[in-house]
């Protein structure tokens, strides 16, 4: 028996006891991680900041790091987090629809676990405790496996979640985590159909690759996020400016980042000089088209076929002007990755049009990308971004982490 099987099996054996605990039960286990986590922050740092050590040894960007860093401040937040899946409503149970059929037949439609979700993911440690605990709500026993450079941080802290679902009575192995984090490792829990019903990978565009392509589990794609803003001609310059500086700089390492701008060739010159004035406070690179270049100079580095289809995850952006909102949106549709797409327009015709047009999980009219979050939209937190299109789409919170199972009863109706 290999050591990923190990894991499938305790998985497998766990998921019965989660799956039919009651709503009292799980909320009890997300209150006793919240605890875990604030009464261990110093271990947490601690374990961090050897990840921390090595990634800078490794020389990995500022952006990159600030994915793994973890602080008193964050561990705060992520215990916030699990605390907000208790006053969110349990989906496990809940009826969809139900029908009386003219033979007496009572059907109903109801929401259950999923069973055993396999996740894996990059750098960012938070995810170990996010995903953990939303799968835990909604019922599923979870596999995680996080990459080399959180090793520490994710032992930790799925020892705490552990140790603190024990305590009301759950069985530790409805949380483990991969400690091997060897690539063979990885592409063997790919393929642990007997055990885990569906694997989720969060990521960077390589990551989701391997995964779709290797996986015979089936596969749930997020986080890919190569974003858009359109500025068109009628936009409010400085909506647009605040609109792709808050896109790009607040947070450039996560998924509802924005990568690049597309610009109307009538405002161009003054909004990109507005443009890159905001930028520079933060040195964002731009890297450009020839019109860009000829705005703002030597200064911006020529875009290529390959800019244009990146997700940086850094001060980086690709810039572009385009002729009218017809280009955008061929541009967008050549190079869109299906997450979040942005309009910055005055006109009520080109807003519809764009929105009408754009396949992504999220299209908007004036306003940021970044706001593609699971509790943004008022759903509570989530595993990540759908960026296809069966089972979920866009946010994926407690309901998307659910199934169907139809419950019949009849007083002898036979066929």
């Amino acid at each position: 028996m290999s050591y990923i099987e190990d894991l499938g099996i305790k998985a497998k054996a766990a998921k019965y006891a989660i799956a039919t605990a009651s709503s009292l039960v799980k909320n009890a286990a997300l209150e006793a991680i919240a605890e875990e986590l604030l009464a261990s922050v110093r271990t947490i740092i601690t374990e961090n900041d050897c990840d921390l050590q090595r990634a800078r040894a490794n020389g990995m960007s500022q952006a990159m790091q600030d994915r793994l860093m973890l602080d008193e401040k964050r561990i705060k937040n992520i215990a916030n987090a699990v605390l907000s899946l208790t006053k969110l409503e349990d989906p496990i149970g809940a009826i969809d629809g139900g029908v009386l059929r003219p033979n007496g037949l009572r059907i109903l439609k109801t929401r259950v676990p999923l069973g055993v979700i396999g996740i894996i993911f990059e750098s960012r440690p938070n995810v170990t405790v996010d995903a953990g605990a939303l799968c835990l709500k909604a019922g599923n026993a979870v596999i995680l496996r996080g990459g080399k450079e959180a090793i520490n941080s994710n032992i930790c802290l799925v020892n705490i979640m552990r140790t603190a679902i024990e305590k009301v009575g759950l069985p530790a192995d409805c949380i483990q985590l991969v400690e091997d984090i060897s690539r063979e490792t990885a592409t063997l829990m790919m393929k642990l159909n007997e055990y885990i019903d569906v694997l989720i990978p969060r990521g960077g565009a390589g990551l989701i690759k391997a995964v779709v392509q290797n996986a015979t589990v089936p596969v749930i794609e997020t986080g890919t996020g190569n974003c858009h803003v359109f500025v068109d001609s009628s936009a409010d310059l400085k909506m647009a400016v605040d609109i792709v500086d808050n896109g790009k700089t607040q947070r450039p390492s996560v998924c509802n980042a924005v990568e690049s701008c597309l610009v109307h060739k009538d405002i161009a010159e003054e909004f990109l000089y507005k443009l890159k004035r905001r930028l520079d406070q933060h040195k964002v690179e731009i890297r450009g088209c020839e019109l860009t270049r000829k705005i703002l100079g030597d200064c911006v580095i020529p875009a290529t076929e390959e800019d244009y289809a990146t997700e940086f995850l850094d001060y980086i952006i690709s810039i572009k002007v385009v002729n009218d909102v017809n280009e955008a949106i061929e541009h967008i549709q050549k190079y869109s990755t299906g997450h979040s797409e942005c309009i910055v327009t005055s006109s009520l015709l080109s807003a519809e049009e764009f929105q009408k047009r754009i396949d992504a999980a999220a299209v908007y009219v004036n306003a940021s990308t970044r706001f593609t979050d699971g509790e943004e939209f008022g759903l509570g937190a989530e595993i990540g971004i759908s960026t296809q299109k069966l089972h979920a789409r866009g946010p994926m919170g407690l309901r998307e982490l659910t199934s169907i199972k139809y419950l019949i009863n009849g007083n002898g109706q036979i066929r």
